[in-house]
């Protein structure tokens, strides 16, 4: 049977969750905490994020840590200019999340960028932060939540659902038919079974600091499991 002319030209990718995939704990918990230092919010708001941070290293990613994160996270930027948004999330890069960095994660990545594959992060985040991540990592771009903006206010409010679970599924399924991507010959990287509609709909899925439940699921499916985190817990003993 002949070649479809138009599977020849698709091209690969790869896809990276970001929080405790890419870099340890959450990016909107980072992001508070930077925003407490601008005095965006209150010290009790502070101490309330950094309760929710140790639950999402600790536990793993689940709806209600994610729905609490969120909604506070949100409530930090309402009401703020776009332009304030912008030079924070500057420095909530350099300052926050590229200390927490998985080196390892980060080669990974770069490597698909050498072997000529795009890569896109993916994530629950704003998408403010996931563009300043890829650009400052030499990635193609980010895709991430899209917040509300009137008269060049943030609201507070989302457009449309934040991306996750089934999103992260609709949104890659998308950028594919965009950018000619072949996701059948791609790759994508999470921690969570919540980003199983991701994993499952590309040709390698890839499982980093995975949960329970998505270790599980990685071993039935003989999908390549990265653990990171016992690496570093056997290196500070």
């Amino acid at each position: 049977m002949p070649k479809d002319p138009s599977q020849s030209t698709k091209i690969e990718a790869a896809f990276f969750d970001v929080d405790n995939t890419l870099i340890r704990g959450s990016s909107s918990f980072l992001f508070g905490k930077a925003a407490f230092k601008k005095n965006f919010f209150s010290r009790r708001d502070f101490w309330n994020f950094a309760w929710h941070q140790a639950r999402f290293i600790a536990r793993g990613e689940t709806a209600k840590t994610l729905s609490d994160i969120k909604d506070r996270a949100l409530g930090l930027i309402a009401g703020h200019r776009v332009e304030e948004l912008a030079s924070m999330t500057e420095m909530v890069y350099d300052d926050y999340i590229s200390p927490k960095l998985w080196p390892e994660v980060v080669r990974i990545a770069k490597q698909h960028i050498a072997e000529g594959r795009e890569v896109w992060l993916v994530t629950a985040t704003p998408i403010e932060i996931a563009e300043i991540m890829a650009h400052k990592l030499g990635l193609t771009g980010g895709l991430g939540t899209i917040v509300e903006r009137k008269d060049g206010i943030l609201t507070g409010k989302l457009v449309g659902k934040p991306l996750h679970g089934k999103a992260k599924a609709k949104a890659i399924r998308a950028l594919a038919k965009e950018r000619n991507i072949s996701l059948r010959r791609s790759y994508a990287y999470s921690d969570s079974h919540n980003d199983l509609p991701m994993l499952t709909r590309v040709g390698h899925a890839v499982c980093v600091n995975p949960d329970k439940i998505l270790t599980k699921h990685a071993k039935a499916a003989g999908w390549k499991i990265l653990d990171f985190k016992k690496r570093e817990l056997r290196a500070n003993r």
